[in-house]
């Protein structure tokens, strides 16, 4: 990592709050690009750390028991024991050399960052540079590879071109490959995890009262909205004649036109007024129709008035909301519900993604 520079001059009472800049975030405009030297730096530093690396690589697969296995199979004993009793010692004290002196770089860059201010408080540096403060103990040495991939992530952004394309394509895509197994695998946990809680009668109980007691507002809003919708200009149109207030109006009308015909007192009294009695009749049962129709328009359009009509359906969503979820019909909904949720869920975590990219040409 470059010795870190302050970025601005501003003093510290009017600098931001944010504790510094990411490692791995572009320069914008407003902020200086890296000088030659400090670009010399980060590339020196980054071949010095990789050589290391490979180095205690090495250092490690010759001084393993597979490695004496190997060596003795293939008739190369000799050449590894001189290994081990020439080279490892030397190269371990090479190591511990450049481990002092990535400590002492550590420190001069921690000094310089609290000279130029670079972060809110001067403390904050170890914390954000944790990974190298770790890589300095010899048995976290492997932490210097975050070191060098933050160099390399830097310079990569700068433009400078670290690895191949090609390269960067692939290890980005078996991350992400990584990444969505792990979260695949937790994903999948959890839902059954949570399935086998809802096979406990009191698990599942409490968890649907609480889901439902938790969204009546909203249960009832969207009540609300589906009956202004759906049930309002249904019931708006039988104040017409042309809606199906018309086929009520016409049965209403019927029904009294049948009730006048099929009263024996009333006909007997009309058919003792001479010549009219049989013509009042008809025309009896013919008003009575027209009565009918008229009062079931009348009724329709003052039962159906606009405000009216608006207050009673939010009296319905208030009362559908407030429902009783110990009824066993709407539990097994819910449940029902749930299941599938759960099951199309799963089914959509199952699926690969990275089966459906180019980069293993399956």
């Amino acid at each position: 990592m470059t010795v870190p520079t302050s970025s601005t001059s501003t003093p510290l009472a009017t600098a931001p709050v944010s504790p510094h800049l990411a490692e791995g975030e572009p320069l914008k405009p407003n902020h200086p690009k890296p000088s030659r030297l400090k670009l010399t730096y980060d590339i020196v530093m980054l071949i010095a750390i990789s050589i290391d690396l490979l180095l205690i690589s090495l250092d490690a697969i010759l001084m393993s028991n597979f490695s004496a296995n190997a060596a003795q199979w293939l008739t190369m004993s000799d050449a590894l024991i001189w290994y081990q009793t020439t080279l490892h010692d030397p190269l371990r004290t090479v190591g511990g050399f450049f481990t002092l002196f990535l400590v002492f770089e550590l420190l001069l860059r921690w000094a310089i960052s609290i000279k130029d201010k670079v972060y809110y408080r001067w403390f904050f540096f170890p914390f954000v540079h944790w990974y190298e403060v770790l890589g300095c103990f010899p048995q976290l040495r492997a932490l210097r590879l975050l070191r060098a991939v933050v160099i390399g992530r830097r310079l990569y952004q700068l433009g400078y071109q670290v690895l191949p394309q090609t390269w960067i394509n692939r290890i980005k895509f078996y991350i992400d490959l990584l990444l969505e197994e792990l979260s695949d695998r937790v994903i999948l946990t959890t839902i059954q995890n949570f399935r086998q809680e809802l096979t406990n009668s009191d698990t599942h109980k409490s968890f649907i009262e609480s889901t439902i007691a938790k969204n009546r507002v909203e249960i009832e809003a969207a009540l609300l909205s589906v009956l202004r919708a759906e049930l309002v200009p249904k019931l708006q149109e039988l104040t017409t004649a042309s809606g199906g207030g018309s086929i009520l109006a016409t049965e209403v009308g019927n029904a009294i036109e049948e009730g006048l015909a099929n009263t024996p007192e009333l006909r007997r009294y009309l058919r003792m007024i001479p010549i009219a009695g049989s013509l009042i009749e008809s025309q009896l049962q013919y008003v009575g129709h027209n009565i009918g129709e008229n009062v079931v328009y009348a009724l329709n359009t003052r039962l159906l008035d606009p405000k009216l009509l608006d207050s009673l359906m939010v009296a319905i969503a208030s009362g559908v909301a407030q429902i009783n979820t110990n009824v066993p019909a709407l539990d097994a909904l819910i449940s029902s519900i749930i299941e599938d949720s759960l099951t199309e869920f799963e089914a959509q975590v199952k699926v690969q993604q990275w089966k459906h990219q180019d980069m293993l040409n399956l």
